[in-house]
Order: structure tokens, then C-alpha cells, then sequence
């Protein structure tokens, strides 16, 4: 299924329909949405492969923390999605276009999912309409993914997305919970000339 897309003046950012997914933006002013980043910013899973340079412990950290996803996605250095049912509008995750290269047409990809979503492919689906919306309307060459090394889920979700593995970074991200010490990346790119994977 082909993801739509619907333009607001006030919004730069579509929202994407597909998959059974809707991509719609993060809302700094939602309370529901600052509760769902704190939850997510917070789990054991996510912080063993995460370390923010901002770690969230609170609502307030956690609406600082959306306002500067805003404003990055406002100054176009960014687009982040928050994941939810298409159905029942329930929050499943995050998926970010990040550090945009508009010159270069080159951005990184990350993303995460809620532990109850977790298992459903969620990631996948997700994926697959970011990146099929980078390579059309962002009209980007090159999306690449990086992964800590050992986080294998993520390293098949790639795969399935049709990322392919390009080596080994070294020391190229935090080790989890600290600043001070590194551990070694993985990573995956998909050219807008690559197939497109097995997606869901």
C-alpha cells in the first residue's frame, strides 16, 4: 500500500498513511505525547542502546525535549514522525529523518518502539514509508542507518528495509548510560536506487 501524504502551511512535515501505520508529528503542548516520550526516554531497552546528550527524567525535560525536535524539523535539519495505529490512533514509536544534508542529499534514520509494541513489525513498516517518503519528496540520494554493535533486532530490520551493511564504525557512539566512553557502530545505507526490501 502507498503511503498518502497531506501538506499543512503551519506543519512542513506530511503525515504518511501506510501499512496500517499513521506518521503524524510530535506535539510539544500535548500532554499525552510528553507522558509517551518520558515512557519511552525511560525504558531499559531503549537506554541500553541510546544514550541522549539530554537524558529525559521528567514531563518538563520531556517537553523541552519535544520542542527541540520542532525546531529542528521548523529549521528543515530534521523530520521526525511519532508512529502510531492507523486504526486506533494509539502511540506505537518514533522514526526520525535526521541530520539532513539537502547539498549532499544524504540523512540518517533512527528510530524506537514502545515495549508493547514491540514484536509487530512496527519498526519495519515504519521504515519502509520514511525512507520510500525521503527518496520522493525529500528527494535525498543516500539514507543511512546506524545501529550499536550487537543490537540485532535492529540490525534485521535494516536488512529487511533493504539497508545493506557497509561496515563497521569505530567508537562512533556513546557506550549506554555514559559520555565518557564509546562502543563500536554498525551501519547500513540504502541508495534511492536500491530495491526497496521485503518491507513488512
Amino acid at each position: 500500500m502507498a503511503p498518502t501524504r497531506e501538506r499543512s502551511p503551519s506543519h512542513p512535515a506530511p503525515e504518511l498513511l501506510g501499512h496500517g501505520l499513521r506518521l503524524c508529528r510530535w506535539d510539544p503542548d500535548s500532554d499525552a505525547d510528553a507522558e509517551v516520550w518520558l515512557r519511552a526516554r525511560s525504558d531499559p531497552e531503549f537506554r541500553r542502546w541510546n544514550t541522549p546528550l539530554k537524558p529525559v527524567t521528567d514531563l518538563e525535560g520531556s517537553r523541552a525535549s519535544l520542542r527541540a525536535v520542532a525546531e529542528r524539523m521548523a529549521d528543515g535539519d530534521s523530520a521526525s514522525f511519532r508512529v502510531t495505529d492507523a486504526g486506533s490512533g494509539t502511540t506505537l514509536g518514533h522514526i526520525g529523518v535526521n541530520a539532513i544534508d539537502h547539498v549532499m542529499r544524504v540523512a540518517r534514520v533512527g528510530y524506537w518502539v514502545l515495549p508493547e509494541a514491540r514484536g509487530h513489525r512496527v519498526a519495519t513498516r515504519a521504515l519502509t514509508l520514511v525512507a520510500r517518503w525521503s527518496f520522493t519528496d525529500l528527494r535525498l540520494h543516500r539514507l543511512e542507518l546506524g545501529h550499536a554493535l550487537g543490537h540485532h533486532a535492529s540490525c534485521r530490520i535494516a536488512e529487511r528495509c533493504g539497508f545493506r551493511p557497509e561496515g563497521t564504525l569505530r567508537g562512533a557512539m556513546f557506550e549506554a548510560g555514559r559520555q565518557d566512553a564509546f562502543r563500536d557502530v554498525h551501519l547500513h545505507a540504502r541508495l534511492a536506487t536500491d530495491p526497496e526490501g521485503v518491507g513488512r
